[in-house]
């Protein structure tokens, strides 16, 4: 190969975002990711202990958005330093037969109780908080503080994981009203908003 072609292969392959590590499975993972009983709220009261919210992430084998998830979103620092700082994360497969416990004590497969949430596509990240560990959510949608169906480009999935660790929600139920404040104090500000984050 002529030193100019190789100089370019290099440059092309080295400006490509890292696949994203898969597991025994086929399913991607993360080093933020915690194997847990997956007793959803004894996960939400491990995460409330350690000052976090809890984050479920369902994914399936195969899924050229979870890749995109994995490959781009999580290979920027700042949306994976949100996610530590914030989150206790937790992995479910769309098709898993795990045994998942609900925040109301039913115990299903995890594509059963997929499908009782609601959850139809992959990536879905469902987000879900604790206001008082004194009385613990007695359902899925008591937790639940906001759901991101689907995959977000990476300024929406960064700006949708501090609406929730910052309780933004709670303040403006509206997330697309609440991102466009977002977006406007950071152009008021001289910053540029590019949803891709480059």
């Amino acid at each position: 190969m002529k030193p100019l072609l190789r100089s370019l292969a290099a440059l092309i392959l080295t400006s490509l975002p890292a696949a994203a590590e898969l597991g025994d499975d086929g399913m991607h993972t993360q080093p933020f990711f915690t194997e847990t009983f997956l007793d959803m709220g004894e996960d939400l009261a491990e995460a409330t202990a350690m000052g976090k919210d809890l984050m479920i992430i369902i994914e399936q084998r195969g899924c050229p958005y979870c890749a995109e998830m994995h490959e781009v979103n999580f290979a920027r620092e700042d949306i994976v330093q949100s996610i530590e700082d914030n989150y206790f994360v937790v992995q479910l497969n769309m098709w898993g037969s795990r045994e998942v416990t609900d925040f109301d004590g039913t115990v299903m497969e995890e594509r059963d109780m997929i499908s009782r949430w609601g959850a139809s596509f992959t990536p879905t990240t469902l987000l879900f908080t604790m206001e008082d560990p004194e009385t613990p959510p007695a359902s899925m949608r008591d937790a639940l503080a906001f759901m991101l169906p689907g995959y977000f480009k990476p300024f929406h999935h960064l700006t949708a994981l501090e609406y929730v660790a910052t309780d933004g929600y709670i303040e403006q139920p509206n997330f697309q009203r609440w991102l466009q404040t977002r977006a406007e104090d950071m152009q008021a500000q001289g910053l540029e908003v590019n949803v891709w984050g480059d």
